[in-house]
């Protein structure tokens, strides 16, 4: 697990480096990308500690969950422009956010795919790659919403995971286990696709709002649903 923090840290040390030869400027993002790199490295090392094989399950981290550690390093790297929004507008530096997270997205799926083939599914590696989806999914809107390729609305596509996790504190049992659901899955795929897509120098601003509406739409059905369906169960 050392091993694998150090890489981490490593592949975002390494993209901010190639990002700062594209726009001197991001340079400003430094220590914000470092420092989600290093609380990303903390928080999964203080889980493996404090619930070892209560949530992992297996004596090795697997290839599964090095692929979402690696995720989670493109996240890190394309923060930087959030510390330095005026250079969202250059088109270079749109595409080189678009690439990264197009390299974070490809990958999703790959984890799981490998954590079946290996025998090394668990919660730890589930969770840890929902999260991570949240994370990227996050940082997407904020740039969107700072770039101004979308207005304030596009901020539902961030945030909703952690309004729901919060709400799950006032609300308990809304953190119960929800059944796997391939519709959940899909309106994840399209988030996630709709926030990259605003990132592509290419696209014409009026589709992108368009895009932006019917993506929040899907994913306050799709939330709407699993509250519905919790709800009941609580009771």
């Amino acid at each position: 697990m050392l091993g694998m923090s150090a890489v981490h840290l490593a592949i975002v040390i390494a993209g901010i480096g190639a990002f700062e030869a594209l726009r001197p400027a991001l340079e400003t993002g430094r220590l914000l990308a470092l420092g989600m790199a290093a609380a990303m490295a903390a928080t999964i090392g203080t889980l493996l500690w404090v619930t070892g094989k209560r949530t992992f399950g297996h004596d090795r981290f697997g290839a599964a969950n090095c692929v979402t550690y690696l995720r989670g390093s493109l996240s890190c790297i394309i923060a930087l422009p959030l510390a330095a929004p005026a250079t969202l507008a250059d088109p270079a530096v749109g595409w080189a956010v678009f690439a990264t997270g197009l390299l974070a997205l490809s990958l999703d799926g790959v984890d799981g795919w490998l954590a079946r083939r290996d025998g090394l599914s668990s919660a730890f590696g589930a969770r840890f790659d929902m999260e991570i989806d949240a994370v990227l999914a996050l940082v997407l809107a904020l740039l969107a919403w700072q770039g101004g390729a979308a207005g304030p609305l596009v901020l539902i596509l961030g945030l909703a995971r952690y309004a729901f996790l919060v709400a799950s504190w006032a609300l308990p049992w809304l953190g119960a286990p929800l059944p796997p659901s391939l519709l959940r899955k899909t309106i994840c795929v399209i988030q996630l696709g709709t926030l990259l897509a605003l990132h592509a120098p290419i696209l014409p601003e009026t589709l992108g709002a368009v895009a932006a509406i019917v993506a929040a739409a899907l994913l306050a059905f799709s939330f709407g649903r699993d509250i519905l369906w919790l709800s009941r169960r609580g009771r």
